[in-house]
């Protein structure tokens, strides 16, 4: 395996960025005396955005198996707020999947 500079740059530059935005983000928060409305507003859209980005891919690319186990834990989820409820019907719902031979 041979040092490729560029790709070396392009971490170094990726990371730089990262650091940035967090901190930056950080003191801005912290100089401000209260938090406008919109930006309160977009902060409490941010875990909804996060989860859409790590279950999306798998809805969409994965098979109807996948589907409906991840609609039976949206289901689920919206019906009961303990977690283990949520664990339950995936279980449930694996368990199902592996009987039919899927």
């Amino acid at each position: 395996m041979t040092f490729d500079l560029h790709m070396a740059l392009v971490i170094l530059a990726a990371a730089v960025a990262t650091y940035a935005t967090r901190i930056g983000g950080y003191i801005l928060i912290t100089t401000m005396k209260r938090i406008p409305p919109r930006m309160e507003a977009a902060l409490a859209a941010v875990p909804a955005a996060v989860l859409t980005t790590l279950v999306a891919p798998a809805f969409f690319n994965g098979g109807w198996d996948s589907k409906l186990a991840l609609l039976v834990a949206l289901l689920v989820g919206l019906r009961v707020s303990h977690t283990w409820m949520l664990i339950a019907a995936w279980l449930v719902v694996m368990g199902w999947r592996h009987t039919i031979g899927m």
